[in-house]
This record gives C-alpha cells, sequence and structure tokens, in this order.
C-alpha cells in the first residue's frame, strides 16, 4: 500500500496539524507501509484559486495505485474533484471540523461547513483523530458513527519534567497564537493571582496570526504581568529552548476553546506534569482528577481558582507529577496509530 496524505502547506490556523500529518506518515514509514506527506499550497481552509490549483495538479501527479487521504483542512480545496476523487476513493482525515476555527465570519463556516459535509459524504472512509472530532462530524453529516475510524494522535516515551527547581511554580502552555488556543484566557487567570509565585512560557507559533500574537504581548502588559510571561516562538528559536522550557516546566496549562484530542497534553502527561486545562472538545478524556484540573472553556475565573492550590503546593504538584507519569506511559504510541490507520484504510 502507498499512502499519499495531502495536507495544507502552508498551516496558518491549522498549523497544531503538522504534528499529526508529519508523525503518522514517519510511523507509517517505520511499521513498512510506504506513505508520503504532500503539501497543499495556497491558503488554506478558505480555499484560494492558488489551492484549488495546487490540489489538481498534486492528484493529477499521484499514481492510480495511491491511496488518497486528504487532510481536512485542505479538503475545500479539493471540492472542485470531488466527483474524480470519489471515483478514486480519496479518503478524508479530520482532525476537527474546519468550521468551527475561531474567527471566522458566519457565511465562511456556513460555507466550510458545506464543503466538509459534501466531501465526507462523497469520499470513502472518514478518519477522525478524536472521538470529539467523530461525533461532530458524525452528526453534522448523518454518517454512521460507527463508520469513522478513530486514530488519535501516538505519544512516543518523552524525557520527565524536572521543574523549576526553585520556590515559585514554572507553567508552561504550548499551541499556536491564535484565538482557539485560548492563551488570553490563560493570562487574564493567571493575572488573578498576583499574590502567587508563578512564571509563564507560552511555546507557540506567532506566525500563524501575527496580528493575535500581538494582541497577546499587549494583553500581558495592560494585565500587568508582562515580567512574569515569556513568549517563544519555536519557528525562531532553537529546538533545545524548547526542550529546555519542558524539562524546567512545574504544570502544563492550556486554555483551549476546543481541541479534539490535545497532543500536547499527552505530552505533558507523558513528561510527568500536572494539567490545567479547559474542557473543550475531547481535552477532559485526557485528564482525571489526580493528574489535572478542568474549568470550563472561556472561564478565566474558574481556571485561575483551580490553579490556585496547584501552583501554592508544591506536595499536591509532587503527588499530581507521578499519577501524570503514570498516566502519560499507559498513551499509545505513534508505530500503534499508523498500524490502526493503516488497516482502516485498506
Amino acid at each position: 500500500m502507498h499512502i499519499a496524505l495531502l495536507a495544507p502547506a502552508s498551516r496558518g490556523a491549522a498549523h497544531g496539524n503538522l504534528d499529526y500529518d508529519r508523525l503518522i506518515v514517519a510511523a507509517l514509514n517505520a511499521t513498512g507501509t510506504d506513505a508520503v506527506l504532500h503539501d497543499i499550497g495556497g491558503a488554506h481552509p478558505l480555499a484560494d484559486r492558488a489551492a484549488q490549483i495546487a490540489a489538481r495538479a498534486c492528484v493529477e501527479t499521484l499514481p492510480d495505485t495511491a491511496t488518497i487521504l486528504i487532510d481536512g483542512n485542505a479538503l475545500p480545496a479539493f471540492l472542485p474533484q470531488s466527483d474524480a476523487l470519489a471515483a478514486r476513493r480519496a479518503h478524508v482525515l479530520i482532525h476537527r471540523p474546519v468550521s468551527i476555527e475561531q474567527g471566522l465570519t458566519g457565511e465562511d463556516s456556513a460555507r466550510l461547513r458545506a464543503a466538509e459535509i459534501s466531501l465526507c459524504r462523497t469520499l470513502g472512509r472518514v478518519i477522525a483523530t478524536s472521538t470529539a472530532a467523530r461525533d461532530i462530524i458524525a452528526a453534522e453529516s448523518g454518517i454512521n458513527a460507527d463508520s469513522i475510524a478513530v486514530v488519535t494522535p501516538g505519544t512516543d516515551p518523552l524525557p520527565r519534567a524536572q521543574g523549576s527547581g526553585g520556590t515559585g511554580c514554572a507553567i508552561l502552555a504550548a499551541g499556536a497564537l491564535i484565538p482557539r488556543k485560548g492563551h488570553d484566557v490563560l493570562l487574564r487567570a493567571l493575572a488573578r493571582l498576583f499574590d502567587l509565585d508563578w512564571t509563564l512560557t507560552i511555546l507557540g507559533d506567532a506566525a500563524a496570526d501575527p496580528a493575535h500574537a500581538r494582541d497577546l504581548a499587549e494583553l500581558a502588559k495592560q494585565l500587568g504581568i508582562a515580567r512574569q510571561v515569556r513568549f517563544l516562538d519555536p519557528a525562531g528559536a532553537p529546538a533545545s529552548a524548547a526542550e529546555s522550557a519542558w524539562i524546567g516546566a512545574d504544570i502544563f496549562a492550556l486554555a483551549s476553546w476546543w481541541d479534539g484530542y490535545g497532543i500536547d497534553i499527552a505530552r505533558a502527561l507523558r513528561r510527568g506534569l500536572p494539567v490545567a486545562a479547559t474542557n473543550g472538545g475531547g481535552i477532559g478524556a485526557l485528564i482525571a482528577p489526580e493528574t489535572g484540573v478542568l474549568a470550563k472553556p472561556g472561564d478565566s475565573d474558574a481556571l485561575s481558582k483551580a490553579m490556585r492550590r496547584m501552583i501554592f503546593d508544591r506536595a499536591l504538584r509532587t503527588d499530581m507529577s507521578d499519577a501524570a507519569f503514570t498516566a502519560g506511559a499507559a498513551l499509545p504510541v505513534w508505530q500503534g496509530q499508523a498500524s490502526l490507520l493503516a488497516a482502516a484504510l485498506a
């Protein structure tokens, strides 16, 4: 089997799916299945003419024997080719419905939803990267949920976090600097904890939404916490800087409005980091009471209250760290998930 995974070359707001696409392809090859990640140029998911041309050109170069799998964030670019792709039994990989991305107009959201539903109904197998994504797609498209395969991200073993080692609490957040990731919610939550000793590092791509990235830096200043907050863009920093941030963290935090799975939360658990998060999408399925705390999406007050004890109680953090490390060790690895994907496409 040769699997061709077609995904946006410029991820933009969908940047967080790059890890899944890249790592699942690497794992497929490691397990003996030939797989190639093909980058589709142009704008996504609001496909422009360049994206449609790139999508068509890519399909035309693929051999007839290729098993085509289209990343949902590139899916709208393939709408003009729906009949040809159906004839080739192309498949769809849904990380999350593209229509729920924050910042879209109502018209754009409706257009994306219609394109996504149409292609999911028309093409071959639908693969979802979480049960949360599966359930939404099934409800919106009318496709039987049992026919949608769920292949969650893998998480291979990672070095355990050692913590800050100081009297304060080092908090790490990760995710592109886009509205959906809720970094502004986290900043507002932490600003309420002015009586506690904490620092925050936000590890995230600023190029995904430069205007929002600037707004976040300005918000930290307005809240009076700029000295406690560091923005670390992995695109402009050495890999060692990002790894140091993970190793030196005491808590991982994510205030996302919606994530199908929460790949960075899985990585945090693998490293033995307690987690403070908002329960949007499938995030809550990864977090048990002994490994972290949850608040409703957008509720910075509840998140602040939930994080207070975690920050000042070092003994609690130690217990939660041990529980997180145990839970993380039980998470699936990439090669196993690649085998599941290959079987779903066979």
